[in-house]
């Protein structure tokens, strides 16, 4: 995948406005946040100015009564508010919530659209960096970022107002540090772009890097690789720590400034203000108020470079998450015609593929499967088998040729229709960390607790599935972990009977079983492909000799086609392949 990056500028607003598309639901509370931001920005400024109000008028001159109402109402301000700040930060924070719900969904909707060549090519942990990780960083865009940052813009231009309003001399003084705080702005925000930039990258490598080796943990331990990986973990995970030393780094030196010049600019008041005052030229209230004005000034400032760094991130992974559904890799569905009613009847014409531009895995496939008959492909790996399964099931799009069902055209079919009665049971056979019963079914509300016994009991694991503690209910854990490899075969046989598929696709279902396993599993195959059309990936011909017909690969090409007995006469690859497993089984 590619790591992609926001445009150099700032503020992408392109990017921004498809954000902001998925605030529509929720524009009216939209609005009414911002509004609310506004009216904190505008609060902020008048406490300085009732102090002002209440040293010159009231203290200076000893008005206690008058003292004693400006307390009671600055406290009023203080409550207001802590009212108008709880409101706004909760309301902005669940429309960030709300925000990255939708945005979420609609990214793993796309994603399970994707042709498995995608996943071929992409590594997982980083789908899920996007997913989550990223879709989770833009929710701060709203709780910490671009309605903060307007709100902090406002405050400091209607504080600036405040300050030339009381004395524009003061304000000037007070300002005189301001053009080195933007140039030193402007040097943190490339700086901390960069850095965040870099931080994304490497946290989608190391969450790819952590879920592929935990995933298959077991190689590494067989293979006794657990130190060459540990150290390409530690050199993967220093360069995730090195990218956030660099936004640590940049932090570091812009805060201080900002302390610097806040301090400079304070000092300058006072020295300045000091002597306005003792020459009766500036009211003390003034001075005490431009003091509170200028924490307000600079802490807006040091707290918009916190809000901008949480806007880049927000852009950073934007433009990730945006990247993912911006990919076209979706199996186009033009398809009007309904599967509900195919009978069976497949045809391959002139089928040629390639997973890879002209790198062909089929060359020139035709074959004709008639309505409940049982097909089988034989031939080494790599010679093409399950590739044509993957076209019947349109999990890859064929390059020339033609398929059909029942004479329609295979892209004719709605997509979900057309896989909904294509039944699958692969070799590896994965199953969810949940219950026996949720496997089988899937979640389909459809499917019965008696339908999956019946099932169970027809296919041959009813009787170990009640052994297991809470049996339907047994939580098999993650991918099936506490079942044997036989069991997992079995309960995906039982998943296959219960959709009750018109066409049933077995791919190597007997090829890491052992010998018990395998009788119940073809006794299960007999039963799941009676009266339906089936197709058999088979490595272990000995249980392909019943199929109908039998169809032999070599490189991508069909070189023999008959039943059992009839290839067993010809002489060719498929005597030669029985003989050599004959051979072998009898030496063991």
């Amino acid at each position: 995948m590619a790591n992609g990056n926001v445009t150099g500028k700032a503020f992408d607003l392109k990017l921004f406005k498809r954000v902001m598309r998925y605030v529509g639901p929720y524009r009216a509370l939209f609005y009414f946040t911002a509004t609310l931001t506004i009216v904190l920005a505008l609060l902020s400024p008048l406490r300085p100015w009732l102090i002002q109000m209440t040293v010159d008028d009231y203290i200076m001159v000893s008005n206690y009564e008058g003292l004693q109402n400006m307390v009671m109402l600055m406290v009023a301000l203080l409550v207001v508010e802590a009212l108008v700040q709880f409101f706004q930060t909760y309301l902005a924070n669940w429309l960030g919530q709300s925000v990255i719900r939708d945005l979420r969904v609609n990214v793993y909707h796309h994603i399970s659209d994707f042709r498995l060549k995608y996943f071929d090519q992409n590594a997982i942990g980083t789908l899920v960096t996007r997913t989550i990780s990223d879709i989770e960083t833009i929710a701060d865009i709203f709780a910490q970022g671009i309605l903060i940052i307007i709100g902090d813009l406002l405050k400091l231009f209607v504080v600036i107002l405040f300050m030339f309003f009381f004395n524009w001399r003061l304000t000037l003084i007070t300002l005189v540090s301001l053009p080195f705080l933007i140039v030193a702005t402007n040097m943190f925000k490339n700086a901390i772009k960069s850095a965040f930039q870099d931080v994304r990258t490497q946290v989608s490598r190391l969450n790819a890097f952590v879920q592929e080796h935990i995933t298959g943990m077991n190689i590494v331990q067989i293979f006794n690789r657990e130190e060459i990986e540990y150290d390409r973990f530690k050199a993967i995970n220093k360069l995730h720590r090195n990218a956030h030393i660099r936004t640590v780094i940049a932090n570091a030196i812009f805060f201080p400034v900002v302390e610097i010049l806040s301090a400079l600019s304070l000092a300058l008041l006072v020295w300045w203000g000091s002597k306005e005052v003792l020459a009766q030229r500036v009211e003390l209230g003034h001075l005490m108020a431009f003091i509170l004005f200028i924490y307000m000034l600079f802490r807006p400032i040091r707290q918009l470079a916190d809000r901008f760094n949480v806007l880049q991130m927000g852009m950073v992974a934007s433009d990730r998450v945006f990247k993912v559904l911006d990919t076209d890799s979706v199996i186009e569905d033009h398809g009007n015609r309904s599967a509900s009613t195919i009978q069976g009847n497949i045809s391959f014409r002139n089928v040629w593929f390639a997973y890879n531009e002209e790198d062909w895995v089929l060359k020139d496939i035709s074959l004709e499967v008639e309505q409940g008959q049982t097909i089988a492909f034989v031939g080494a790996t790599g010679a093409g088998k399950t590739s044509i399964i993957n076209l019947l099931s349109r999990f890859y799009e064929y390059n020339k040729g033609n398929i059909s069902i029942d004479g329609t055209d295979l892209r004719a079919f709605r997509l979900n229709e057309l896989r909904a009665h294509i039944g699958v049971v692969l070799q590896d056979v994965f199953l969810f960390s949940d219950s026996i019963h949720n496997n089988i079914t899937l979640q389909n509300p459809d499917i019965t607790r008696e339908q999956v016994i019946e099932a169970a009991k027809i296919v041959g694991a009813h009787e170990f599935i009640q052994r297991l503690p809470g049996n339907y209910d047994y939580n098999v854990k993650e991918r099936g972990a506490m079942l044997s490899v036989g069991q997992r075969q079995l309960i995906a046989f039982i998943r296959a009977y219960v959709y009750n598929p018109r066409v049933l696709v077995l791919d190597e279902a007997t090829s890491s079983v052992d010998t018990e396993s395998e009788e119940l599993i073809q006794n299960a195959i007999a039963r799941l492909t009676e009266n339906r059309t089936s197709i058999v990936i088979a490595h272990r011909l000995a249980t392909i000799q019943q199929a109908d017909t039998i169809i032999v690969l070599d490189a991508g090409r069909i070189i023999e086609k008959g039943n059992h007995q009839e290839l067993l006469r010809r002489d060719g690859a498929y005597k030669r392949l029985y003989e050599l497993q004959f051979t072998e089984a009898g030496a063991a």
